[in-house]
């Protein structure tokens, strides 16, 4: 039998992996492409450069998953290549929304996504582990991997994935901290 206070504990961890598990299997499939259909370049007229994970300077998009601690709800946020976003539930109100990024924003975002430190910081280099209970974890779903973001006092935030959580938090109704 599992003592009262390890189930609490071991609950919200097992909840936490399965969710960075889920999206790190999501992360591997990559962006589906149709028979027939082209892929439009970025607006600024430069390719997309494959530094950092973007496949064969294919489309850059990030999406962005939240849950504050074990029974709060998912939030989703998916932004395009060409900065426009889609977010469901983000803030915590069943409300969908949309819209599109600054240009300056869409450039930003594109260069934090191809820069090639941004593999150092996926949760399986880190070695990350879920460390806070009711915390909002954020997971930034990226070409080369997943990466976990907690919101919770002394937690390491990969600099690369912080800033980028930081810009889209900044840009639309996803929220940055609990």
């Amino acid at each position: 039998m599992i003592r009262p206070f390890r189930a609490r504990l071991i609950i919200p961890l097992a909840a936490g992996a399965l969710l960075v598990a889920a999206l790190a299997a999501c992360s591997t499939v990559g962006p589906v492409r149709r028979a027939g259909t082209a892929t439009a370049p970025p607006p600024d007229g430069s390719p997309a450069s494959p530094a950092g994970g973007a496949a064969a300077g294919g489309p850059v998009r990030v999406e962005l998953v939240q849950k504050h601690g074990q029974d709060g709800p998912v939030r989703t946020l998916s932004v395009q290549p060409d900065g426009r976003w889609d977010c469901a539930n983000c803030a915590g109100d069943d409300v969908r929304s949309s819209g599109q990024l600054a240009p300056e924003q869409t450039q930003r975002l594109r260069a934090l996504l191809t820069d090639e430190r941004l593999a150092a910081e996926t949760d399986k280099a880190r070695g990350y582990r879920v460390s806070c209970i009711d915390a909002l974890t954020s997971v930034l779903v990226t070409t080369p991997g997943p990466i976990t973001i907690e919101d919770c006092p002394g937690e390491e935030r990969p600099p690369l994935g912080y800033e980028i959580l930081l810009l889209l938090t900044q840009a639309t109704p996803a929220e940055a901290t609990a």
